[in-house]
């Protein structure tokens, strides 16, 4: 995917946005990236890729996400259809998927 690229769809983040944030404010969980745009807050698709991102910047290493923006899109619609969906901040202490 390139930076430009949305990660989180309900607010319209780009991965761009993402990274920056996580370079300027050095969150220590997943869930306080929602402070940039409200990401993760809607559906709940991009969290793991938010855990990600946190995890590559307390590493020091850049964030690449070997997607497609097709391929993204099309499993983040397989995961709305799903009744049982649960991606959530609670688990933020969980290990990273």
């Amino acid at each position: 995917m390139d930076l430009d690229d949305h990660i989180c769809y309900c607010y319209h983040v780009s991965l761009r946005k993402l990274v920056n944030f996580a370079r300027r404010t050095r969150p220590r969980c997943a869930s306080q990236m929602a402070d940039c745009l409200g990401a993760g807050t809607g559906c709940g698709w991009c969290i793991p890729f938010l855990r990600k991102i946190v995890a590559a910047q307390n590493e020091g290493e850049p964030f690449k996400l070997p997607l497609s923006p097709e391929r993204y899109a099309a499993a983040r619609t397989e995961y709305r259809q799903d009744a049982d969906r649960c991606n959530t901040f609670e688990d933020d202490a969980a290990p990273l998927p």
